[in-house]
């Protein structure tokens, strides 16, 4: 079976199986606003470690109430994140990438690599598989979880030739009539020389385009950053879903800061400014539906979050069913051009 190890990624049996099997991974890397968790997590680990130990005292009860109050101070924590802090949040290096949502929810995922025209670009990752027994196209950006990989697939940043496989595999879909399924993380497009050289604005243009055209449904998740037009080429859906602390703006918090003030430091006031969260964006009809994390972000349950997401995508694939190819095409356009036109009072 050809699958998402090929992409550098175990395979399993299936989605149930791989979920099962799957172990969430304890958060290693802590945000600033976080210290007061990292404290107490520390002091957990450790006594742990002396409870374990050949003869050790038990210490349960000790154990029990710090673990309350790690859970206290997440939950009061993140529910009053500011915006940066949720820029932060979205950004957090543990946070599940394209790849693990594609390795817990696709069964039998086949990689398609190419543009046709110049190369293969591993920013954004594509191909068929299998979701709850509908065969869908799934196409993502990838950031990469270590340092290897976050070079080969240039932290989630696409090329012109990333957008036009993009195209080509959305085409795909639309001719053998599957569903497609993309997933958004990405600070934005690529902007280096080269890719500019190659067209890199013709390809996100092209990429929006293609989004409008296609007669098949379209669902768009936003899992990470949703940064710029990198983002709005595949995320052009009948229907945008996005995580609780996820992010979707037209440009970078330090990016505005640096031109409206020419100061970077005043990212924190840009983000709140900006509206960049899914709280402020689902009010403005640009979103559909907010995904709820886990307490204490997406990195600290994987499993739960990509259920939560498998289940709202379903969902969402289910409500477009009684739409037909065209009626498809025309709610995305309506979509797109209300946005804007009837904000909230």
């Amino acid at each position: 079976m050809r699958g998402a190890a090929q992409l550098g990624r175990p395979s399993g049996p299936n989605a149930e199986e791989r979920l099962a099997l799957e172990k969430n991974v304890p958060v290693r890397f802590y945000l600033d606003f976080e210290k007061p968790i990292a404290e107490l997590e520390a002091k957990i680990t450790e006594l742990k470690q002396m409870s374990s130990e050949e003869g050790g005292v038990s210490i349960s009860t000790e154990i029990e109430t710090l673990e309350d109050k790690v859970n206290e101070l997440l939950v009061e924590m993140y529910s009053k994140l500011t915006p940066w802090e949720k820029t932060l949040v979205a950004r957090h290096p543990e946070r599940p990438h394209c790849l693990d949502y594609i390795d817990a929810l696709i069964d039998d995922f086949t990689p398609l690599a190419g543009d046709r025209y110049f190369g293969e670009d591993a920013a954004i990752v594509g191909g068929i598989g299998t979701f709850r027994g509908r065969s869908v196209m799934v196409i993502g950006n990838e950031k990469g979880s270590d340092t290897q990989s976050r070079i080969k697939h240039n932290f989630g940043m696409a090329s012109p030739e990333g957008y036009r496989k993009a195209v080509r595999l959305m085409e795909m879909a639309d001719k053998f009539n599957m569903p497609i399924i993309t997933l958004v993380d990405t600070a934005g497009a690529y902007p280096g020389v080269a890719a500019e050289e190659r067209g890199q604005a013709e390809a996100i243009a092209r990429s929006t385009d293609c989004c409008l055209k296609v007669r098949v449904p379209i669902i768009s998740v936003i899992i990470g950053e949703g940064g710029s037009g990198g983002a709005v080429a595949i995320a052009t859906a009948n229907t945008i879903l996005m995580l609780e602390h996820a992010i979707y703006s037209v440009i970078s918090p330090e990016g505005a800061a640096s031109i409206i003030w020419r100061d970077s430091d005043k990212k924190t006031e840009a983000a709140t400014s900006m509206k960049i969260t899914a709280q402020d964006l689902i009010g403005l009809s640009v979103i559909d539906e907010i995904i709820e994390e886990p307490v204490g972000g997406a990195h600290r349950d994987r499993r739960r979050i990509t259920r939560v997401t498998g289940n709202a995508i379903a969902k969402a694939l289910d409500s477009l069913g009684g739409l037909d190819p065209d009626e498809l095409r025309q709610h995305r356009y309506d979509r797109f051009l209300k946005i804007g036109r009837e904000l909230p009072a």
